[in-house]
């Protein structure tokens, strides 16, 4: 009994092994890796990947366009202004000269002036050295203030060579050559204010 039995068992185990045979595929791995050290990851099943190919004589071409401008402003070179020099110290001169520099353009210019005083002076001094007195006051005379100061001291300046009390009567009636006769008029009006006369009248008392 136990021996029919055993021999049962192994044809049934001898029939389940060949079904197995028959009704199995083969399979095989998908990527083969060999590695020292490191883990790795096999990527299996229907992927496609595709490479990248550069045919001969191909070329690449790139260009770069730049603009700059610039806008550079410097201090403008220095404008010098002519000087003026007297050769002697006997003149009666003054100079004053001028500059102005801009960025496009520069410009300056000097002029000398003529003291008219200092010449009176000094044309004075020369006639009183060679004693014409008279001709040297009456140099003097030309500026407005020795004028009056003439006539406020009593001794008018000279006029048509007359002197004193004969000039005064002359400077009187031309009263229109004083070189203050500008301030003249305005003062003797103040006085026709005060005391309504004329001004031969004041001379002849």
């Amino acid at each position: 009994m136990g021996n029919k039995l055993w021999g049962r068992m192994k044809y049934l185990n001898i029939f389940l092994i060949t079904i197995l045979l028959v009704c199995s595929n083969k399979a095989f791995a998908g990527s083969t890796q060999t590695n020292v050290s490191g883990s790795n990851t096999a990527i299996e099943g229907n992927y496609t990947g595709g490479s990248t190919t550069y045919e001969s004589g191909s070329s690449s071409t790139s260009t770069t366009n730049s603009t700059s401008n610039s806008n550079i402003m410097s201090a403008p070179p220095t404008s010098s202004a002519p000087s003026y020099n007297s050769m002697t110290q006997d003149v009666c001169a003054v100079g004053a000269s001028a500059g102005l520099q801009t960025f496009g353009i520069g410009v300056s210019g000097g002029k000398h002036f003529i003291d008219k005083n200092c010449e009176r002076l000094k044309l004075a001094r020369i006639l009183n050295d060679f004693g014409m007195k008279v001709a040297a006051v009456a140099i003097l005379c030309q500026d407005e203030r020795v004028f009056e100061s003439m006539i406020q001291a009593g001794t008018p300046c000279p006029i048509d060579g007359k002197i004193g009390k004969q000039a005064m009567k002359l400077w009187s009636l031309y009263d229109f050559e004083r070189p203050d006769y500008k301030a003249y008029v305005k003062r003797m009006k103040k006085r026709e204010k005060v005391q309504p006369i004329t001004p031969l009248e004041l001379h002849t008392r």
